[in-house]
């Protein structure tokens, strides 16, 4: 079944207002469907064929990420699993994507290629394991964003395929950085306190 879209958001998608969306509307231009309260909505298909996208030209990607190269075996087991995922529902992978790096870091160039990639509306959907495989925090965001390009984030949802470990090592990676810049602040407050020339300025001036 076709995505549906309200004005609103088919007005995002596009670029344009909503205003212009309801003008287009009246004359031809993206004829509207209207729902059983007489209100305007679009589908995908319909945006598609307006941005000149075809769903056939779109990629089907399946993703899968460790923290680090000692995890290669379980690198291997998620691609694995999104590949029998995949088979056994007839869906075609178009490429292979696998990433090492923390779920924290937003420089991964793979990672940062892909959603150039999913602006660029080269990609239709992208299969995960696991929401965490694809980033550590604000998954909602990313989904949306991808939802906005005409993408989307299929989870599979099998849990084995994110190691606790990870999840370890993240946490005491944000716990280190907000230690140092805590530890960063105390010593700035103590050299205010033993520094006379930072208390306000130079009465001179």
């Amino acid at each position: 079944m076709s995505k549906i879209y309200k004005v609103s958001q088919a007005a995002e998608l596009l670029g344009v207002s909503v205003s212009t969306m309801q003008r287009w509307d009246r004359e031809g231009r993206i004829k509207a469907y209207r729902n059983a309260a007489n209100r305007r909505y679009y589908t995908q298909e319909q945006l598609n064929k307006y941005l000149g996208i075809s769903e056939k030209d779109r990629k089907n990607i399946a993703y899968a990420r460790v923290s680090s190269a000692g995890q290669k075996r379980d690198l291997v087991d998620q691609m694995d699993f999104l590949i029998q995922y995949c088979n056994a529902k007839g869906i075609i992978i178009d490429e292979h994507i696998t990433d090492i790096g923390s779920g924290l870091n937003y420089k991964r160039p793979k990672w940062n290629k892909l959603l150039q990639e999913v602006e660029d509306r080269k990609v239709g959907k992208i299969y995960v394991t696991y929401k965490d495989r694809f980033v550590r925090f604000g998954f909602d965001w990313f989904a949306d964003f991808c939802k906005r390009h005409g993408a989307e984030i299929i989870v599979v949802n099998n849990p084995k395929t994110s190691p606790d470990k990870e999840l370890v090592d993240d946490l005491t990676s944000i716990i280190h950085m907000f230690s140092s810049r805590l530890y960063g602040l105390r010593r700035y407050k103590k050299q205010i306190e033993t520094d006379p020339s930072l208390k306000g300025g130079d009465k001179n001036d």
